[in-house]
């Protein structure tokens, strides 16, 4: 598998992975160094809204980052526009770039299911109402310079 990273050399083979969070874009549903989120490849369907998924952000000479963050929009051009949980800026994301789904986070040895009542409440909460976080980040941030 040339030109393949070891993450999608497992997707591909496996059909899912689990790895440990990296970064604080995902804040507060996953924390760094201690959460494993489960991820399935992606299959023929487009992701939907709310989805937390995997792609590959190109980088130079073919050598892209993996980012874990949430579709808040599907595109009918075939993108996505996602932000991560933490960010108050989004990007947009090609399908093809999209390798895979996260079905669940294990956190402190439980694992919690995307279907999971907790995990839907959270959705319908923190990152449904996107324009309010915008407005709580940046805010945060414009007074967490003064203290």
């Amino acid at each position: 598998m040339e030109g393949f990273s070891k993450l999608e050399e497992i997707l591909e083979r496996d059909g899912r992975l689990a790895y440990t969070c990296k970064g604080f874009s995902m804040l507060p549903l996953l924390r760094e160094d201690r959460d494993v989120v489960l991820i399935r490849k992606k299959g023929a369907s487009r992701c939907r809204k709310l989805d937390a998924v995997l792609f590959k952000r190109p980088g130079v000479e073919g050598r892209g980052s993996f980012v874990l963050h949430r579709v808040l929009k599907v595109m009918p051009d075939g993108a996505y526009w996602i932000v991560g949980d933490h960010c108050t800026e989004g990007e947009t994301v090609r399908e093809e770039n999209v390798l895979g789904v996260m079905t669940a986070v294990v956190r402190d040895g439980r694992t919690v299911p995307v279907t999971a009542f907790r995990y839907r409440l959270y959705l319908n909460t923190w990152c449904r109402f996107y324009h309010l976080r915008f407005f709580l980040l940046r805010i945060g941030g414009f007074f967490g310079r003064f203290f």
